[in-house]
């Protein structure tokens, strides 16, 4: 049985009764602000959401085992953001990597993540993973400020994609039925085995990393849109962004020794699938170009 709780993590009680009084076994934190603008614009609201937002959630979770509901499983989603800006030559991170945020979204992440670690202390001992993946991309992504989606739209000629730097940027991408398997595996693994991985730390990615304009040429010789192409391409010529990590990847060398975990999709493979669902959703709601 899976329960989607839509409801504000700043309201405490809220979450203890819905924990409780649906008896919730297992809880994927998925809820934040996600966007690194927003944290740069707004860092108020992305404390409020991130931090806030966890320490209410796992309070609520140590009182209902106090009050005789265990919850099984608690899989937190953190972000490569959290570790903040290494040499190239680091790369991928690594779990026993220290946190060094310095912007506001990157250091909420961080901040939750310690929050989550306090948790899973013996004293507590609330069942809880961290997780911290790459950018997670797939069908059905309606944020269309990440890029993929952004990428996708404006490919299909259904926008006019703007960039926000010259492309140089390098990150790794996950599709996202190998995240929700993922999340399967290490949700089960806590129920099975809670002493042996309580108050672990887990990346994953590809393994693969990826320019930016690399990406978006991708997206575009998908769609056939040679000629938008060629003007994102010149509109990234000298364009400087701030507030942003230049270089970040992941491996999933730790997921696989413990779960047997690696992703079924390669860049390419996704990006098809994810095209394909775009295309049909564009058409379908009768979106005009």
């Amino acid at each position: 049985k899976i329960q989607l709780i839509n409801g504000d993590l700043s309201d405490h009680q809220f979450l203890f009764d819905t924990i409780t009084e649906l008896q919730i076994e297992v809880i994927y934190h998925l809820a934040a602000q996600v966007e690194i603008g927003i944290g740069l614009t707004n860092p108020f609201l992305t404390f409020e959401t991130n931090v806030r937002g966890t320490y209410n959630l796992m309070e609520a979770c140590r009182i209902s085992k106090m009050g005789g509901h265990n919850v099984k499983a608690i899989v937190v989603a953190s972000s490569d953001k959290a570790y903040g800006e290494y040499p190239v030559e680091k790369m991928p991170y690594e779990e026993d990597y220290p946190l060094l945020p310095q912007f506001p979204y990157d250091t909420s992440k961080a901040c939750a993540d310690l929050i989550c670690k306090s948790y899973a202390i013996d004293r507590y001992s609330l069942p809880i993973v961290i997780t911290r993946f790459s950018n997670i991309y797939g069908p059905g992504q309606m944020n269309f400020s990440a890029i993929v989606p952004d990428s996708i739209r404006s490919g299909l000629k259904f926008s006019t994609f703007i960039p926000r730097s010259d492309g140089s940027m390098v990150r790794d991408f996950i599709y996202a039925e190998d995240v929700a398997d993922l999340y399967m595996r290490i949700a089960i693994g806590l129920i099975e085995e809670p002493n042996r991985l309580r108050g672990h730390i887990f990346n994953a990615g590809s393994n693969s990393p990826i320019n930016m304009r690399t990406l978006i040429t991708k997206i575009y010789t998908q769609l056939g849109n040679h000629d938008g192409l060629q003007i994102i391409l010149d509109q990234m010529k000298g364009k400087v962004t701030t507030g942003e990590i230049l270089h970040q990847h992941m491996s999933f060398e730790k997921v696989f020794e413990f779960f047997g975990w690696q992703p079924s999709h390669n860049m390419d493979i996704g990006l098809k699938k994810t095209i394909r669902w775009f295309r049909i959703f564009f058409e379908n709601n009768n979106f005009s170009k």
